[in-house]
């Protein structure tokens, strides 16, 4: 015969990992509508980063944290093309709310670097 605590560890552990996958998931990143709106790194977004995330002890080319560089046109476009940073942008589930320790981005800023992204981030 067999015990009853065997045949519940299976049912326990797919419950189990069932509940820890759906609390880990991420909620999608959110799209704007960009109709005649075409932000540039140059013009529009590099002030944003400069001053928001590429700090010192943040995301500049010193520190480099988490491996992300956003002083840099190449490093943010690079970055720019995984769901994290418009996921932390956002303020995301799932993602590491950016900037860290600080207020969210404005609804506007937020909108605009979206749609950069969405616009295929062009210097």
């Amino acid at each position: 015969m067999l015990s009853t605590d065997r045949c519940h560890k299976p049912l326990i552990s797919a419950l189990f990992c069932s509940i820890v996958l759906i609390s880990c998931q991420k909620d999608p990143i959110s799209t704007v509508d960009c109709t005649g709106v075409t932000p540039k790194y140059s013009a529009d977004i590099k002030s944003i980063l400069d001053t928001n995330c590429a700090t010192s002890g943040c995301h500049n080319s010193e520190s480099k944290q988490a491996g992300i560089d956003l002083s840099t046109y190449s490093g943010a476009k690079n970055i720019s093309l995984q769901d994290r940073f418009l996921g932390a942008i956002q303020h995301k589930k799932g993602f590491l709310p950016m900037p860290e320790n600080s207020a969210k981005l404005s609804e506007d800023k937020i909108d605009l670097l979206t749609c950069w992204v969405q616009n295929g981030a062009v210097e």
